[in-house]
């Protein structure tokens, strides 16, 4: 034997080695690459022209019937058929690798490999390889089935107008799903590979003309400097290309609804899909844009306004209303009607606690149950998070540990948070509650104030991709802000937002809605 095979039997070889003509030599030194693993399956084969060849294929990423189809009944023709005689004249000299691209093989997609590493990659992506005696290179034969669920309803995401379909952990199937939304040919979908060991497929996705070229360069950079051995889901990824690694805020958006990557793609947007998981990210993100639904789209744009605003008083409640609490009971009571302030006088008569231990506790107490509600099983944990509420809760308060009037206001907070649509700002403001309780238990409203201004000051220096996190509000632009604390109608919405797409971002030229002339039922008779 040559070389090569001496090498290979001496078990040293290097990913950067290039095929040789020796089949055996080629089969060995993948055995030796993949330690002989179980689901690595070897064929051999004898071709129509009694050369010899070995398909290799890696069993649950391959489909046997495709690959038995395509490429194995088109290689094994019956001995008795002449297979050189229906070959046309044109073919004829070529040769026989040439051929069987060509003519032979009937796979949609065919694609030659002349390293090692390029082979190994393809057959540990679904490809099946084919190895011929004789030829230096190995066809890489795309006939690849990955196991997948169906395309479901978001659970996370629920709506009750709109589309029910939702992304999977298959990364051609959530493209598809893109596609099907947004026809234009100006959709580009760009493929790169992350992780030195799962080598990873990450597919980055924007629309040529809507986006800034210097985010989508920017995009492409950040990714580009991931050196981890392993990319198992989005997170991994929007970890490590956010901007403010310190900060609380997500700066990054996340959705397994393709309605809302293709409505974020028309407004100049990049998303960004990781193989694996059904969650895309979307950069730059805004601060507005965690708090608006695909539903508020789809609603006239009065009920879809209402709707906002009751959200960000939602908001206003979940990060403040323990804190406003805890300052106006403890430091503040002439601030309280007389009525109201003898009643919560009578209801803490008898408790062992001030008003901010009691708010800990309880808040405290009810995320641990939220928690427990997530993580028990499905059929359980609605019962343990509703039943262990309601009898803590109560016994809380028979017991004298909480007052009544503060269980009220955890309760409302607890309730408040679940109308934010993003779970990562609601799981930051949830955060952000504690401290803002730290500060009022210990300077009042004074303290609630300063760290009401450190966060705004906080927000108004993040960062998403080069975009202002709290754009169009701060720097403030008047041509954006009718999508944002509440939506004017679609036929209002004629501009694409300033600060993501690139000029002309006009994005509707439909006229105002106006009523017909009334017709008189005689002339129509008439």
């Amino acid at each position: 034997m040559t070389s090569i095979m001496q090498q290979a039997q001496q078990q040293s070889f290097s990913l950067n080695d290039l095929l040789v003509p020796q089949l055996d030599a080629n089969v060995h030194t993948i055995r030796l690459a993949t330690g002989g693993s179980c689901d690595i399956v070897y064929r051999d084969l004898m071709l129509v022209n009694g050369g010899r060849a070995v398909i290799v294929s890696t069993d649950g990423l391959t489909d046997p019937q495709q690959l038995q189809q395509f490429v194995v009944d088109s290689l094994t023709l019956d001995p008795t058929y002449d297979f050189m005689n229906q070959v046309p004249n044109t073919l004829k000299e070529l040769p026989f690798h040439e051929l069987l691209r060509q003519s032979i093989l009937k796979a949609g997609s065919i694609e030659e490999h002349s390293r090692l590493d390029e082979t190994l990659d393809a057959l540990l992506s679904g490809l099946a390889i084919l190895l011929v005696d004789g030829f230096d290179r190995a066809f890489a034969i795309d006939v690849k089935h990955y196991p997948d669920r169906a395309i479901t309803p978001s659970e996370a995401e629920t709506v009750v107008r709109g589309p029910r379909d939702s992304f999977t952990e298959n990364i051609r199937t959530n493209t598809a799903l893109v596609r099907r939304r947004i026809k234009h040919p100006d959709l580009r979908i760009e493929g790169h590979k992350v992780g030195r060991v799962t080598m990873t497929n990450i597919s980055i996705l924007y629309i040529k003309g809507i986006a800034r070229h210097s985010i989508v360069d920017e995009v492409r950079s950040r990714l580009k400097r991931i050196d981890i051995d392993a990319v198992l889901e989005s997170g991994y990824v929007e970890v490590m290309i956010q901007d403010n690694a310190r900060s609380t805020f997500p700066t990054v958006y996340h959705s397994e609804r393709p309605d809302v990557i293709a409505a974020e793609l028309l407004e100049g947007k990049i998303a960004i899909m990781v193989d694996g998981t059904p969650y895309v990210l979307i950069v730059p993100a805004l601060f507005v844009s965690f708090f608006h639904s695909s539903e508020d789209y789809y609603q006239r744009a009065d009920v879809a306004s209402f709707i906002r605003l009751l959200r960000f008083i939602g908001v206003f409640f979940t990060l403040l209303g323990p804190s406003f609490y805890i300052a106006l009971t403890t430091f503040h009571q002439e601030m309280l009607p007389t009525q109201l302030i003898v009643r919560l006088i009578s209801q803490r008569e008898g408790v062992p606690f001030p008003a901010f231990v009691e708010a800990m506790l309880m808040e405290i107490t009810f995320d641990i149950l939220r928690e427990a509600g997530v993580r028990m099983p499905k059929m359980f944990g609605p019962t343990v998070s509703f039943v262990g509420t309601l009898i803590i809760g109560q016994s809380a308060v028979e017991a004298g540990i909480v007052s009544p009037a503060m269980l009220i206001v955890v309760a409302f907070t607890a309730i408040s948070s679940l109308v934010i649509p993003e779970t990562s700002m609601s799981m930051s403001l949830r955060l952000l509650r504690y401290p803002l309780m730290i500060l009022s238990g210990t300077f009042g409203l004074y303290g609630m104030m300063a760290g009401i201004i450190l966060l705004t000051l906080h927000l108004c220096s993040l960062r998403s991709f080069g975009v202002p996190y709290m754009s169009p509000l701060a720097p403030f632009n008047g041509e954006d802000v009718g999508d944002t604390l509440i939506r004017l109608p679609h036929w209002a919405a004629n501009k694409r937002p300033h600060q993501l797409s690139v000029e002309p971002n006009t994005r509707n030229r439909t006229p105002r809605p106006h009523p017909e002339p009334q017709v008189n039922p005689n002339e129509e008779h008439k």
